[in-house]
């Protein structure tokens, strides 16, 4: 919900403790490193090759069908040759695979020639078998060709396009006296290369344990690769100081509540250091903080872009709005219920990381949010509620109304418009950088009267006086500059009329929420397509019309509830990150990114 307040920490050591410092600074994980090193020194992005190829068979490790019991303590535990072994297991197997495919695709290719087996080369009087397939326009010449060549044919198998023909010679015919080229079929009959897959299968199966058996090691190949990351990571710290002779500097940002700790390490250590508030020329990077329940819309907010240091947190509004805009775009309860089961189902599993538990409660509460959407519009699979029912007696929009849901959806965006505006003008620090969000609101609700009180003249009158005095609010209090000629009268009346061609961007935004109802629209609408066409069939007299009526129904219903999970997903943070940031954030900022340890026990 805020922004964490920083301070600029500047510590001082020995140079002979240098790494004994870094290293406690590291452990004790609070600070954004500020790099004081050369400017001027080589970049090295590449990573060491073993730590390359550690993750490359960590991943692979972890890749596996069953694992086995972790070794948590080994002391002959090496990751070279865990490594090694790992690697080579990967590249046994693609090749094993690999060998199954091409097996497979030759007995495809030899199956409509039969069970068949090539004769030794003496075994047929020194005769060998020569195999055609040949396209069924070809068919007549090709034997045509055979017969004046007088050599012993038969055709073994026809398919919808080819004939498969074996002839007997000595020498292959001559390929210019015949249509087609010969298909050649190696040197393997079928049912030795069927042995050999056989084979091949088992060589898989016994690449695939010892797979198995390698996935002991995960938890130790992760410790070590972990402690290498640390390490560069410390190494690359050695970077960022300024080495001062016999003294070094480190600098870097830290939460204003952390500095005790910081006192403390310091005091323990003998090092020197002093905190300091960020100077405007100082440009500190953002830590948000929000409660448990409310974080995944932190996790939003960052998907996009991080707000400035100076600018505010707007993960709070994003989380609720995003829920909002998701429900009005699914618009179904009983779609709303199908993925509350299936998020129900997986809720323990996504437990286990904080990222997952974020984004359960994210879930949970557009969902909830569907629901009750979903019974205010009446709509469950497509279906209205049965009449006279307590479900019909909720139903309080219809989606079919394009007045009212249009007057819905531009509503929602006029607040939410109005809300963003409505922070600016709150943190707002002087008369003009409040008086033009002030005149933006005054403008949006005007636009409200005059539509939603369209005919009265109660509408007309306010939604005249608010936008005049919006637009005259703009025109005259936006400007910063000092009022003091004549001159600059003129160019505070310039800026302002610079301000007021935002006037269309502004109407723009306002009608992009028209989306809203119109995602939700279709949505619904497909549902219907597909309970009238599972209808149609049910009531026909085709054979197993039951049976095709209801794949209709969970084909059509799965497919549309994918496309409104994706749209709900896509427009919905698009209303949040275009539309709604443009109006409320001023600046983009960097994440903070501690200088930390990345496990705390093993």
């Amino acid at each position: 919900m805020t922004i964490v307040a920083l301070a600029k920490v500047s510590v001082f050591g020995l140079a002979a403790e240098k790494q004994a410092v870094l290293a406690g600074l590291q452990a004790l994980g609070c600070l954004h490193l500020i790099d004081l090193g050369a400017a001027d020194s080589p970049a090295d992005f590449t990573s060491p090759q073993p730590a390359v190829e550690a993750r490359e068979a960590l991943r692979y490790l972890m890749d596996v069908r069953q694992r086995r019991y972790p070794l948590k303590v080994d002391p002959t535990f090496q990751l070279e040759t865990v490594v090694a072994k790992a690697l080579a297991n990967r590249a046994r197997k693609r090749a094993a695979e690999d060998r199954i495919l091409v097996l497979r695709h030759h007995l495809a290719e030899l199956a409509p020639w039969g069970n068949f087996r090539l004769p030794e080369r003496g075994e047929l009087g020194g005769q060998r078998l020569w195999f055609y397939r040949v396209p069924h326009s070809k068919l007549g010449a090709f034997q045509q060709a055979l017969a004046g060549l007088a050599l012993p044919w038969q055709q073994v198998h026809a398919s919808p396009r080819h004939g498969y023909l074996v002839l007997i010679a000595e020498q292959e015919p001559d390929q210019s006296l015949l249509p087609v080229q010969r298909a050649h079929v190696g040197s393997e009959s079928p049912e030795a290369l069927r042995a050999e897959l056989d084979q091949a299968h088992v060589a898989l199966d016994d690449i695939e344990a010892e797979h198995v058996a390698l996935s002991r090691w995960i938890f130790l190949l992760s410790k070590h690769l972990l402690r290498a990351d640390e390490q560069v990571a410390l190494n690359e710290a050695g970077q960022k100081t300024a080495d001062l002779g016999r003294v070094f500097q480190v600098q870097g940002w830290m939460p204003r509540q952390d500095i005790p700790r910081l006192t403390s390490y310091v005091e323990r250590m003998g090092l020197a250091f002093w905190a300091e508030s960020p100077t405007s020329e100082d440009s500190p990077p953002t830590l948000m903080t929000n409660p448990d329940l409310l974080a995944g819309g932190e996790d939003l907010v960052t998907f996009y872009e991080t707000p400035g240091y100076r600018d505010w947190d707007p993960s709070v509004v994003v989380f609720f709005s995003f829920a909002m805009f998701f429900a009005m775009i699914l618009a179904d309860a009983g779609y709303a219920l199908v993925l509350g089961v299936l998020l129900a189902s997986f809720w323990n599993g996504m437990g286990k990381r904080s990222s997952s538990r974020r984004f359960r409660v994210l879930a949970a509460v557009g969902l909830l949010f569907s629901l009750l959407y979903g019974m205010l519009a009446g709509s469950y699979f497509g279906a209205p509620p049965p009449a006279g029912s307590l479900l019909a007696h909720l139903q309080v929009l219809n989606l079919d109304d394009f007045t009212v849901m249009m007057k819905v959806s531009l509503v929602v965006g006029a607040l939410h418009l109005i809300l963003a505006n409505g922070i600016v003008a709150v943190r707002a620090v002087s008369i003009a950088q409040r008086a033009k969000p002030l005149g933006w609101i005054a403008i949006i609700l005007a636009g409200l009267s005059l539509y939603l009180g369209a005919g009265t003249a109660a509408g007309r009158d306010l939604g005249l006086g608010l936008g005049v005095g919006g637009l005259l609010t703009i025109l005259l209090l936006s400007s910063e500059r000092p009022l003091d000629s004549l001159g600059s009268l003129l160019l505070r009346l310039f800026d302002g009329v610079a301000s007021l061609a935002e006037l269309s961007k502004l109407f723009g935004d306002v009608m992009s929420y028209l989306r809203l109802f119109a995602l939700g629209l279709a949505s619904a609408s497909l549902a219907l397509t597909f309970n009238q066409l599972a209808g149609e069939v049910y009531r026909s007299d085709i054979p197993l019309a039951v049976v095709i009526a209801l794949l209709i129904l969970v084909l059509g219903h799965g497919i549309n509830l994918l496309l409104a999970i994706i749209s709900g997903f896509v427009h919905g943070l698009r209303l949040n990150f275009i539309e709604f940031f443009n109006w409320s954030l001023d600046e983009e900022g960097y994440p903070f990114a501690p200088f930390s340890k990345k496990e705390t026990a093993l």
